[in-house]
């Protein structure tokens, strides 16, 4: 059987490993840049159907709601009918509520769709899944970190380009309350596109396909399949424990993707585009900060042991703790963004690290583990959406979030392996 790839070659695309791992980092960055499309156009979105903050506050909890649940099955999904079929699915059926928000004719339809295309954001667990079946335990934190780091930078690219695509619909004279409507199409579409590329050039594993491997009588990489991999991942307490960091830092990072326009236009008088170009800055970190945080996760744990990756993830919480918030007491728009860019930076690294570790917990349960674990990261935007609902202040609730974020880096610590798995870890993920 095909091993794993234990290095990363970036320019090549001979190899099964390579194709997946170029082609899960732009499915990712499509799903990320149609889930966020619609964030910075809410200042528009917010006028033509006069939206209060209670009712933002409910588009941004339906934006991530549904995803909890979505990428707990994904992950099972991935081990039964692998992450080939799993992320063409998710690509075809998810274009539907993209494309639909376009077609919303009041708030309650806008909340209904904006529900459905948090569907998408499940493809982060389809994007670590394939790459951690790609890659041996040598690289698979940095593997996993750079396609997740590349693809989430999608977040921060629709903050930026949507306004300006706004704009440029506007431009040729078409109405401004039609101009979002056809702006929101662009994601969609390329969902279409994307769907067809990945079903036609990736394949399940470095072996093959899981429906030619079990017609061959093979097992996949990975073991066990479909709800025997959630059941044994879920009597793991690393995986939830990695749910609750994980949910602090990715958490944290939605939250900022759905708030970060309003609250520069808000807060600071920014224009809408001024206050996009902030906004996806952060998002933009991701190209090469998640995929820092795997690196550095890699790396101390050649120099030293599997606790090592832990030790890694514990000091970047604090460092995104500390972070947030300065950016939550910034005074000024120059200082909001430095202390953005700051805190995002740590954030995004976090985000790297915490999946560096999840190929370890339970590798023969990876889907169920990445499952869980992802789901967490929505689990905290959810919880960060209702509790900015209740403060009804956007500073107010980062300030409380920065606590939180503090007192979650202590499950990093309890997170730590025995001596007996983490010298067996490595040794299954590479089986």
């Amino acid at each position: 059987m095909a091993s794993k790839a234990d290095s990363i070659k970036l320019l090549s695309f001979d190899t099964a490993p390579m194709r997946a791992f170029h082609l899960t980092w732009v499915a990712f960055f499509i799903c990320f840049f149609a889930w966020f499309a619609c964030a910075p156009l809410m200042p528009v979105i917010k006028g033509e159907f006069g939206l209060s903050m209670e009712q933002i506050a409910n588009i941004n909890i339906a934006a991530v709601a549904i995803t909890i649940f979505v990428r707990l099955i994904v992950g099972p999904l991935c081990d039964r009918y692998g992450p080939r079929k799993t992320y063409t699915g998710l690509l075809l059926l998810g274009a539907i509520p993209v494309l639909g928000v376009a077609m919303a004719q009041s708030y309650e339809s806008f909340l209904l769709f904006r529900l459905g295309i948090g569907a998408v954001g499940a493809s982060f667990v389809i994007t670590q899944y394939h790459t951690s079946v790609m890659f041996g335990p040598k690289v698979v934190g940095t593997a996993n970190a750079a396609a997740a780091g590349w693809g989430n930078s999608g977040g921060g690219a629709a903050q930026a380009v949507m306004p300006l695509l706004l704009t440029a619909v506007t431009m040729l004279g078409v109405s401004q309350a039609l101009s979002w409507r056809v702006a929101l199409v662009v994601p969609g579409l390329m969902m279409i596109v994307m769907a067809f590329f990945y079903w036609r050039y990736t394949q399940d594993c470095p072996a093959g396909n899981y429906d030619d491997l079990r017609a061959q009588g093979e097992l996949p990489q990975g073991g066990k399949g479909g709800w025997a991999s959630f059941r044994e991942a879920c009597r793991n307490h690393r995986a939830w424990l990695l749910f609750v960091t994980y949910g602090a830092c990715f958490g944290i990072e939605i939250f900022i993707h759905n708030i970060a326009a309003v609250y520069y236009v808000d807060k600071y008088g920014l224009s809408l585009g001024a206050a996009g170009l902030a906004a996806g800055s952060f998002g933009l970190l991701a190209l090469f900060a998640r995929a820092l945080g795997g690196w550095l996760s890699d790396r101390s744990a050649r120099k030293g042991s599997l606790n090592s990756r832990v030790t890694v993830l514990f000091v970047l919480m604090i460092g995104e703790g500390l972070g947030l918030l300065w950016f939550a007491q910034a005074d000024g728009v120059a200082y909001a963004v430095i202390a953005m860019l700051c805190f995002g930076l740590f954030t995004h690294m976090a985000c790297g690290a915490t999946y560096a570790l999840v190929p370890f917990v339970a590798p023969k349960a990876l889907g169920g583990v990445a499952g869980i674990v992802g789901a967490g990261g929505n689990v905290g935007a959810v919880l960060a959406g209702f509790l900015m609902k209740g403060t009804g202040d956007i500073a107010q609730t980062l300030t409380i979030l920065s606590v939180l974020v503090l007192v979650s880096s202590l499950c990093a610590i309890a997170a730590r392996f025995t001596i007996g798995a983490a010298q067996d870890a490595p040794l299954a993920t590479a089986a």
